[in-house]
Order: C-alpha cells, then sequence, then structure tokens
C-alpha cells in the first residue's frame, strides 16, 4: 500500500457486520443487534455520526477482535436511525476506505485506531474507456430487468457521479459473495478495481438475459396453450348450436371411418362387438384425454388384422414337387412329407367342392419341425414352401427371447404396449393363412419374466390355435389355417410338450458329394449373380470345386463352403472392375492361389496306429463329428481319472469301461491286481467343449484295453455304441450323421451296435460303398476288429 494514500490516524468507533460489506459512496441500510454495535452506533450518532465498519472473517464469531476482522474497511456517516426492542436500523452513507491499525479498546464497545485511505484519482484514457462501457453495462443490466432503486439508478445514469463513486456504486450493487466484495473494497486502484466490477456485471448480464430469454419462451409457450384451449372451446359451442358432435368429444368423421372399417373387416360377432364397445368407449372421451390415444391404437390393430383374409390355395403337386428340386439338393424326406400334405390339401379342396360346401370338414393345423446343423437349408426350404403352395411367407427368430409378452404381446394398460410376435406376423402377411416359420426355437430362454416356449404351446396346439388369445387384443384369434414350420438345431432343449405339438423332420449333414453338387448348381450360380459376374462366363473345374469342399471345409451344411466361393469371386470382381485380364476357367491350382494353404487335410483321422488311443463318432448342434479318445497308465494306486469337459453320463460309461477291463483281466492276460499299482487317465481332446452322453463307450473301452494289453488300434476305424457293465453294446442314436462324419473324416471302417443295422438306410449310398460296417452285440467284438491283433 502506498504511504501518500494514507491520511493522519485517527480513533473512532468501530462496528462488526457480518455477511455484508459497505462500500464508500453507497447508502445502506444496516441493522444492529449485538449489545457492543448498539452502543457503538448510539454513541457515535450522539458525538460526530462518525463510524467505521470491518466486516467478519468468520461470520460465526460472536464476539469477533481485531484478528476476526478484515483490515480493510468503511468509515461511514449515521444518515438516519431508528431503534426498536433490543435492535437499532441505521441508514449509512460510505464516506472512504481505511485501514485497521489496532482496536484500543474492548468495552464497552471497540474503538480502533483506524488510517483513513485517500482516493488517487486516475484520469487516463483507458480509465475513462472502462468507466463508459462499466456505465453501457449497467444501463443494459437494468433493462434486462436487474433491481435497483430509482434513486441510484437515475443518479448513475445522469452522469454526474465520478468514475470513483460509479464503479463502488455499481460493486455494491453486484450479486456476489461476500468475499468478492471484500476484495472489490480491498482492490484500491480504480483502474484494477473498474475492470474487476465490469466483468462481473458483464457475467450478471449473461445470466439475465439467459433468464430473459426462457422467461419469454414460457411466456410463448403458455399463450399458446391458452389460445388453443380458447379456440377449441369456441368450436365446441358453434358445433353444439349447429347441432353437430353434441358430446363434442371426437369428430363424426372419424368415428364413421372406424364404423366403416369395422364393417369391412369381416370380423367374428364376438370381435365385433368388442370393437363397436371400445369405439363407443371413444366417441365419449375428451380429447385431452390420453386414453384416447390408446384407444385408437387398439382399434388400429382390430380392424387391421386378416380376421377373414386368405390367400387361395392354388396347389400343383408337379409344380410344387419342381420348386422344391430346383431349389434344394437332397433332403428327399422332407420333401416327401411336404409334397404330401399338399395332396392331402388337394384332395380335401376337391371333396369340398364336390360335396359344394354341405359337409365341409376343418381342416387339421400342419406344425412342423426342422431340425439339423447350421447351413443345411431349413429356413430357405421354408420359403420354397410358401412359393410352393402360393402363400404369403412370414418368418420371426425365436433365438435369445426370454419375455413371454413377445409371443403373447402385453397388456394394454402398459405404455407402448404391442401384440405379441405371432399376431405381428399375421399382421403383416396381410392373410390369415401364412407360411409362418418359427426360426431357432430351440435357443428360447426362460427367466424371471415367464416361460416364452410355455406360451407357445397354445399357438402350435392344433386343439387349441383355433382361439389363440393375445394379451393385446384380448379377443381370440383363429391360427388354425396358419402352416407353422419351426427350425432348430438340436431337439434337447425343445420341452418335450412343445415337441410332442410338432411333426419333426431331421435335416442331416451333407456328404461330399451332396456338397460339390450344392455348390456347382446352387451356389456358385448365386454368387456370380451377387458378384455382377454372371455374364463373364467364369466356371470351376470339377477338380477345384472338390479341392475346395475338402480342404477349405469341414462343416455339416454349405455357408463356409458359399463364403469361399464369393471370396474368389471377390478377387475376380476386383480383377475385372480394374479392366486387367482376368481368368475364366478356375482349376485346381488356382484354388491355392485365391484362398491361401489349405484350412483342413484331406484324412483327418489318425496318421498311424497308436497305443491307447481310439476313434469315436458323436453328434453335436453342427452336425456329426469324430473324437478321439486318449488313455495313459502310470504308477499309482488304482485311481481313474477323466478330464476333457465330461458330463456325468460320459463319466459313468469310462468307469463302466474300466470296470469291464477289470472284470475280464484273465481273457486279456493281465495279472489279478493290475489295478492297484497303477492310475489310469482317460482324456478327450478340446478340452474347452463340453461333451456328453453313452455313445462313447465303446471307443473308452477300446482304447483302454490299448493301453493294457499295449496293443495299438486300427487308425481308420472308428467306433460308436453304450456298453454295459457285462459287455454288451447298445443301441444309439444320430447314426446317419456320425457315419457321415466319419466318411468326411476318412475313416474305411465303423462299428456300430447290432441293433442299429436297421438304421443303414438312411445313410446316402454313396458313403455306403466307401465304408466297410461291422456291428457289434459286445465288447469282444468290438475289439476283434478295432485292435491290430486279438
Amino acid at each position: 500500500m502506498k504511504q501518500e494514500n494514507i491520511s493522519l490516524t485517527r480513533k473512532v468507533p468501530v462496528v462488526a457486520v457480518r455477511g455484508s460489506v459497505v462500500f464508500p459512496h453507497t447508502d445502506t441500510l444496516i441493522s444492529f443487534g449485538r449489545s457492543k454495535s448498539v452502543l457503538a452506533v448510539n454513541s457515535a450518532f450522539q458525538e460526530d455520526r462518525v463510524i467505521a465498519i470491518f466486516t467478519q472473517k468468520d461470520p460465526r464469531t460472536a464476539d469477533p477482535d481485531e484478528s476476526d476482522l478484515f483490515e480493510i474497511g468503511t468509515i461511514a456517516t449515521i444518515t438516519q436511525m431508528m431503534q426498536t426492542d433490543g435492535e437499532i436500523h441505521a441508514l449509512i452513507r460510505g464516506q472512504a476506505r481505511i485501514q485497521l491499525k489496532e482496536i484500543v479498546a474492548h468495552e464497552p464497545y471497540l474503538i480502533g485506531k483506524i488510517n483513513e485511505i485517500n482516493e488517487v484519482k486516475e484520469d487516463t484514457p483507458q480509465v475513462k474507456a472502462v468507466i463508459n462501457k462499466l456505465s453501457e453495462q449497467f444501463k443494459k443490466a437494468i433493462n434486462l430487468g436487474k433491481q435497483v432503486e430509482v434513486t441510484t439508478v437515475m443518479k448513475i445514469i445522469s452522469g454526474q457521479v465520478e468514475p470513483v463513486e460509479l464503479v463502488d456504486q455499481v460493486a455494491s450493487l453486484l450479486e456476489i459473495k461476500t468475499a468478492e466484495r471484500q476484495v472489490l473494497l480491498e482492490t484500491l486502484s480504480l483502474k484494477k478495481r473498474a475492470v474487476k466490477v465490469l466483468e462481473l456485471i458483464t457475467k450478471e448480464i449473461n445470466v439475465l438475459d439467459l433468464e430473459k430469454t426462457i422467461s419469454s419462451k414460457t411466456q410463448k409457450r403458455f399463450e399458446d396453450q391458452m389460445r388453443k384451449a380458447m379456440l377449441r372451446e369456441k368450436k365446441r359451442t358453434i358445433e353444439q348450436e349447429l347441432g353437430e358432435d353434441e358430446d363434442g368429444e371426437i369428430s363424426s368423421e372419424e368415428i364413421a371411418e372406424y364404423k366403416q372399417k369395422i364393417k369391412e373387416a369381416g370380423m367374428p360377432e364376438e370381435v365385433k362387438k368388442r370393437a363397436e364397445k371400445e369405439l363407443k368407449r371413444l366417441s365419449q372421451m375428451s380429447p385431452h384425454n390420453p386414453e384416447g390415444a390408446y384407444l385408437r391404437n387398439y382399434l388400429d390393430w382390430l380392424v387391421d388384422m386378416p380376421w377373414s383374409r386368405v390367400t387361395p390355395n392354388n396347389v400343383s403337386l408337379k409344380k410344387a414337387a419342381k420348386i422344391l428340386a430346383d431349389r434344394h439338393y437332397g433332403m428327399d424326406k422332407a420333401k416327401e412329407r411336404i409334397v404330401e400334405f399338399l395332396a392331402v390339401m388337394k384332395l380335401r379342396e376337391e371333396r369340398e367342392k364336390k360335396m359344394k360346401g354341405k359337409d365341409k370338414s376343418q381342416a387339421q393345423p400342419t406344425i412342423l419341425c426342422f431340425i439339423g446343423p447350421p447351413g443345411v437349408g431349413k429356413t430357405s426350404i421354408g420359403k420354397s414352401i410358401a412359393e410352393a403352395l402360393n402363400r404369403k411367407f412370414v418368418r420371426v427368430s425365436l433365438g435369445g427371447i426370454r419375455d413371454e409378452a413377445e409371443i403373447r404381446g402385453h397388456r394394454r394398460t402398459y405404455v407402448g404396449a404391442l401384440p405379441g410376435r405371432i399376431v405381428q406376423g399375421i399382421k403383416n402377411a396381410g392373410t390369415k393363412n401364412p407360411v409362418f416359420m418359427l426360426d431357432e426355437i430351440d435357443k428360447i430362454g426362460i427367466d424371471f419374466r415367464g416361460d416364452p416356449s410355455s406360451a407357445l404351446l397354445e399357438a402350435l396346439d392344433p386343439e387349441q390355435n383355433r382361439e389363440f388369445s393375445d394379451h393385446y387384443l384380448e379377443v381370440p384369434f383363429d391360427l388354425s389355417e396358419v402352416m407353422f414350420i419351426a427350425t432348430g438345431n438340436v431337439l434337447d432343449t425343445i420341452p418335450p410338450a412343445l415337441k410332442d405339438r410338432m411333426e419333426i423332420i431331421t435335416f442331416p449333414g451333407y456328404t461330399e458329394e451332396e456338397k460339390f453338387n450344392i455348390a456347382k448348381n446352387f451356389l456358385l450360380p448365386k454368387q456370380l449373380k451377387l458378384h455382377s459376374l454372371e455374364g463373364r462366363k467364369i466356371t470351376f473345374e470339377k477338380t477345384a470345386l472338390k479341392e475346395i469342399v475338402n480342404r477349405y471345409t469341414r462343416e455339416a451344411g454349405v455357408r463356409d463352403l458359399e463364403r469361399n466361393l464369393a471370396s474368389i469371386l471377390r478377387k475376380i470382381a476386383r480383377v475385372v472392375a480394374e479392366k486387367k485380364k482376368f481368368v475364366k476357367d478356375i482349376k485346381f491350382s488356382d484354388v491355392h492361389k485365391y484362398l491361401g494353404p489349405q484350412k483342413f487335410s484331406s484324412l483327418i483321422a489318425e496318421k498311424k496306429d497308436e497305443i491307447g488311443m481310439s476313434t469315436g463318432l458323436a453328434v453335436t448342434a453342427v452336425g456329426g463329428e469324430i473324437l478321439f479318445i486318449e488313455v495313459a497308465l502310470m504308477p499309482g494306486k488304482g485311481r481313474l481319472t477323466l478330464t476333457g469337459q465330461l458330463g456325468e453320463v460320459m463319466q459313468e460309461s469310462a468307469k463302466a469301461a474300466f470296470t469291464w477291463a477289470k472284470s475280464h483281466f484273465e481273457e486279456l492276460k493281465l495279472k489279478d491286481d493290475f489295478a492297484l499299482n497303477m492310475d489310469v487317465h482317460i482324456h478327450v481332446p478340446e478340452g474347452a467343449v463340453p461333451k456328453d452322453g453313452p455313445s462313447a463307450g465303446t471307443a473308452i473301452a477300446t482304447a483302454l484295453v490299448s493301453a493294457l494289453t499295449k496293443t495299438p488300434v486300427r487308425r481308420d476305424t472308428g467306433m460308436t455304441g453304450e456298453i454295459t457293465l457285462r459287455g454288451r453294446v447298445l443301441e444309439i442314436g444320430g447314426v446317419k450323421e456320425k457315419v457321415i462324419a466319419g466318411h468326411r473324416a476318412g475313416l474305411k471302417t465303423i462299428i456300430l451296435p447290432k441293433d442299429n443295422k436297421k438304421d443303414l438306410n438312411d445313410i446316402p449310398k454313396a458313403v455306403r460303398d466307401d465304408i466297410k460296417f461291422v456291428f457289434a452285440e459286445n465288447v469282444e467284438d468290438v475289439l476283434k476288429v478295432a485292435l491290430k491283433k486279438a
């Protein structure tokens, strides 16, 4: 602080104030309630009316001392004073800034020694510019609605105040915290103080401007609402005077339109009564009632449903058989069942025509379920069925659905309620007899929101679906004319009650020969068209396609095969687009250039005969697979260790095989106590993949006996079958998929249970001709063939 700014020292009464700051050149009304403050103000008013005012650092201090007060305060004159019960209300005029030197007396009130700080006039162009801008901003704040006394406003706007006075006046009117006010009071330089005040009032103006904008928008919105409400009332009054819309709730045109739609929808009588009842409710409802929108949505769904609209059944067995043959290779059983269904439909129609509708029998709903690995054409054959029947096709994916409301809809009481997937599909089809595909039915989940598979029971039950009830529609809908087709990869996850309502048609994996024909006749023409290469005369040699099938894919379906063909054609398309010379005839040698090294060997069975390793056959969600059973022996105490994520049933098969080996030690030429000093470890590779089922029993027993007798297992021999403790080999399922997988892996001999001999008819002839089948009745029959020497 500069010494020349300070005048002579004097002693005056000191008053501490809380939560406020008194600025020089301003009038402030302050109430004093503490005893020392009241005595100090009374004493000063009776003498020269001069008092020193300092702000407390902590407003919670009841009896402040010198250390509790800020050093810079204001010396002021008491212009008016009024005393009430224990309090004094005084109008104080700030005179100048002061510095507190020390408190010289504490009783009966504070008396302090102060130095008065003289204002230094700064008359520079920069100060004038800031002052002018401050005056301008203050006027702007007043125009935006800042609350200030009229006398103060007139005084500042008139321009009759000095710059020092203007800055302090504006500072005292700012809506800022006490600490910020004290900082402004302690800023002795006029220029610095003016700049700070200008910054603060600019911020305040921004807030005021935003408040005004919000207030203006709110006011406008309110006025618009009032105007619309008034116009509605006028309109209602006019309509009542004209005798139109006596209830004044909904336009007669809308009611008439709904009545016409209800009449034309061809609803059953029960549904029609429900629609008319809801329409009557709507006509009596206020337009402001939010339930009106829900009722309109409900009525729209009712009138849009195809209650009586059907697609004519132009059944032609010859045309249907041709469509199925042209679009799909193999799948003879599925095609045969579909053509049988069409034949029954054709005969029924002919009978009805002959009887002229006198003895019209109800159509028995057809619910098929296609089960097979991915990529074998389950979904695409559904589209072909719809085309063969000349019906609309609807597909709904059920994979991952966990909420029962997805099937049966939500109650109308919920916001955003909609009918279930089945009703939505029927509405979108626009006909009540579409072909309706329920895709991935085996992947429906169950949680706290209900069981969607149980909700499907009504839809897929021929005796119940004539009156299918959706929670949203709340009226029965006839699904008996819908042809439902469900698809899935495995039967195990489908609940028995649901499985019982469907006719299961199994889609096996394709053989290599079938894949070759599918690639040649279906996939290649499709991909040439998709890549805009159909007119370029691009062909694949037979050896090239065989190489892709055998060495670049290992799957039950043909999706990976299609991706490989697309990969080759993309590379050719790029060359064509670059106007370069391209290969038109894809040869065997070109395949490696386009697809890189071979991904699979031609034989994935073992390369040589191994001791303690056998080849089993299994069925998975993606078709048949081969699996290897490995057995290791080591010194120990007769423990049996099983690894490879084996399920309980498979573990029991391993224990049964071990027990059989121990009980037949003489036949196997083993010591009677061989198991006491030996630990056996049975492992099935690909440990991350869970495995279960009893059909690996023969393979486990073979690998175990091989390890115990040090006899190699034939590498080209695969086996499947459940075993008992007495060594019997029991019947298993999935023979076709297992045999195809074994053929794909290069096995030459497959050992099957004797009771599975009947299943050979399902295996393609090309596969049967390549493989030697051995039918075993007991474990000894298996070992004679599987082991290199008896």
